[in-house]
């Protein structure tokens, strides 16, 4: 038996009786994928911009960056006002590079 960590998604078995729940469950886990996925290349995004000591190349990912957010914002992956502060703030660091 290939070793399973307690509590993943691998362990978790469909319960479910009716066939619109089992396609609930599949299209749930699809959706959940791919916001994994677009959460945390934005994630990846961000520390990128935060790292950044170049004033030019923070002016040409904050677009970019703020855009992600916006379409997480906009998807309900993350909240509205998380991605006002998220922007926010990165603004400000932008604005403080020499």
């Amino acid at each position: 038996m290939p070793s399973q960590k307690r509590g993943t998604q691998q362990e978790i078995k469909e319960m479910a009786n009716h066939k619109s729940s089992i396609k609930r469950i599949r299209s749930n886990n699809a959706k959940r994928t791919e916001n994994r996925y677009y959460a945390k290349t934005t994630r990846n995004a961000v520390n990128k911009l935060r790292t950044t000591t170049s004033k030019k190349e923070a002016q040409d990912l904050l677009p970019k960056v703020s855009s992600m957010i916006d379409k997480l914002a906009k998807k309900s992956v993350i909240h509205k006002n998380k991605a006002g502060n998220l922007k926010s703030k990165l603004a400000k660091k932008v604005a403080t590079i020499k």
